[in-house]
């Protein structure tokens, strides 16, 4: 009990505050990450693991039963859950893909300006885990452990200072890569004829063309940057 004890008491322990500055400066690393087409490839896989993780959480939450999630090398997923094929718990585990980065995104940065930054890395941590029993393949067995060793070790070794500045650069990229993640889907809809997308599928389950869903995912994910950055420096600010 002793050892929960202490172990509890470092997880709620406050974080220091960062400076406005060091906030703004966080944010420009984040959108580096996302902008650069060399840095963007590794770190979209990052994205795919909150992608498929949201279609995992929904699905459970809305009652189907979940089979396995796969990550692949070339950055695509897939959710496997079974239930009705059809009705609402369809359409919001489909439509939970797009959206979930960013209201990932948006639940750390709420977090984060809340002053419980390393929390949050105990949360991702835990997030992970969840995640990590529910892979089929090896990339995305090994894409979940990289993940979670680098998120591992900055809560593991990083002194409070260092662990709010990983949180604050995680928190950003998950609210720049959102809105970046619809726009390559759209590309890819428009240069490639895919029809097998998450957009598509919620076309095939409601009257609504897939534009529109990817209307919707966009939205969601520029509303989020927007809450989030403004929660945010109103943490810091404030």
């Amino acid at each position: 009990m002793e050892v929960l004890g202490r172990f509890w008491a470092r997880v709620t322990a406050p974080a220091p505050e960062l400076p406005v500055e060091w906030l703004i400066g966080t944010a420009a690393v984040a959108a580096l990450v996302v902008l650069s087409p060399t840095l963007w490839r590794p770190a979209r896989n990052v994205v795919t693991i909150a992608h498929e993780g949201a279609h995992g959480l929904v699905a459970l939450a809305a009652g189907r039963r979940l089979s396995g999630i796969r990550l692949h090398s070339d950055t695509s997923g897939l959710t496997v859950s079974a239930g009705r094929p059809t009705g609402p718990g369809m359409v919001l585990t489909c439509a939970a893909g797009y959206t979930g980065p960013a209201l990932f995104g948006l639940g750390a940065a709420a977090l984060l300006a809340a002053g419980h930054a390393i929390g949050l890395l105990w949360a991702l941590l835990l997030l992970l885990a969840l995640l990590l029993v529910q892979i089929r393949n090896w990339y995305g067995l090994w894409s979940v452990l990289v993940t979670g060793a680098v998120v591992f070790a900055a809560t593991w070794w990083l002194p409070p200072a260092g662990q709010v500045v990983f949180a604050a650069v995680a928190t950003w990229f998950l609210l720049l890569a959102a809105p970046r993640a619809v726009l390559e889907l759209q590309r890819a809809r428009r240069r490639q004829g895919a029809r097998d997308s998450d957009a598509d599928q919620l076309a095939r389950l409601t009257p609504l063309p897939a534009l529109f869903w990817v209307g919707v995912f966009l939205a969601v994910d520029v509303a989020a940057l927007v809450l989030g950055a403004r929660w945010l420096l109103d943490g810091t600010t404030g």
